[in-house]
């Protein structure tokens, strides 16, 4: 699998930033998921919760701290896109129209073009950019599938799922963890990578998580 996390991998990481620039990159992250937050205050704590959803998959799924933090601030801000959309769409009880649906599949592009200009210590946006794309190339914005996604943003997507659906939204009411576990072990390896729903999985069955 790809990815662009690892230090394995060439990137250069938080390795490169002193103390005090680490927390000033971990601080614009927390105004960024609360600005968010606050634009759409029905889906507030998500971004934190698939967070710290992504942070646990990728200590099972790995050892390297650069990987571990990457993708936990990819997360932790992964909808920043949504700030360009209306309140009136992100709070559409029921299912989007089309051209609502349009607007709504634009803010993985928009947060990678809001992010990309930013000296993360990783390329983050990246990472933003694909968290909807699926294997079998049904997703969005790119149409990507298969080796063509990055590892991380295969992780953050399962996350994603598992705590929208797991979550009462305006236009759907919350389902049980096990119900999760049953959409995603169907779309194993069509629409999730298996090796990420596997590890979830085990995990979910093993602490009984569901962060909220």
């Amino acid at each position: 699998m790809r990815g662009i996390c690892s230090k394995f991998g060439g990137a250069a990481g938080m390795n490169q930033y002193d103390n005090k620039s680490s927390r000033v990159i971990a601080n614009l992250a927390q105004v960024i998921e609360n600005i968010v937050d606050a634009h759409d205050p029905h889906a507030a704590g998500h971004q934190s919760e698939v967070a710290l959803l992504v942070k646990a998959i990728a200590q099972e799924m790995s050892e390297d701290n650069e990987f571990i933090n990457c993708v936990f601030l990819a997360a932790q801000i992964h909808d920043i896109g949504k700030l360009m959309i209306s309140p009136k769409i992100l709070n559409v009880p029921g299912k989007l129209n089309n051209m609502q649906q349009a607007v709504v599949k634009l803010h993985p592009q928009t947060g990678y073009s809001i992010l990309k200009p930013l000296d993360f210590p990783w390329d983050i946006a990246q990472v933003i950019h694909q968290h909807h794309e699926r294997l079998d190339g049904t997703g969005y914005p790119q149409g990507l599938s298969g080796d063509q996604m990055l590892l991380e943003s295969k992780i953050l997507a399962v996350a994603d799922v598992v705590q929208a659906m797991v979550s009462k939204r305006s236009y759907h009411t919350p389902v049980s963890i096990e119900k999760a576990i049953e959409e995603l072990e169907t779309n194993k390896g069509k629409l999730y990578d298996s090796d990420v729903v596997n590890t979830y999985v085990s995990l979910a069955k093993r602490v009984n998580i569901r962060l909220n």
